[in-house]
């Protein structure tokens, strides 16, 4: 099984992908739509949170609710991510030690965590009892 996108540039730096039968803009530059690594960084946070939802399941934390993840990449001096940081609020009451268990586990799972080089493993905070 393989997963296919089209991504089409008539002029400019800005892209249109073809994903089935949907359809994203990404602009390198970031005027016309999110940039590459904002792009990035919103797939990440996409793919964590069911491993959240499947992590908690499986450490003792069945129902987190509602799940709000502040993504911050930093930059470098050449503009590439050098880092990454997660602070994750869930509605759940979850408490600490549960909490680093299901973070552990959801790393385990996100297969965009699988796809990024060892540097940018997002570092995180999670907080249980947020709303």
């Amino acid at each position: 099984m393989a997963k296919t996108v089209t991504t089409v540039s008539e002029e400019g730096y800005s892209a249109t992908n073809e994903i089935r039968e949907f359809e994203t803009t990404i602009d390198a530059n970031g005027e016309d739509a999110p940039d590459t690594l904002e792009a990035l960084l919103a797939a990440y946070g996409s793919c964590y949170v069911p491993a959240l939802r499947v992590g908690g399941q499986q450490r003792g934390a069945d129902d987190l609710g509602k799940i709000e993840i502040d993504i911050t990449g930093e930059l470098n001096d050449d503009d590439k991510l050098e880092s990454i940081h997660f602070d994750i609020s869930v509605e759940g009451d979850v408490d600490d030690d549960t909490g680093e268990e299901v973070i552990e586990r959801a790393f385990e799972l996100c297969k965009v965590h699988d796809a990024l080089k060892d540097s940018l493993h997002a570092d995180t905070t999670f907080e249980g009892d947020a709303f």
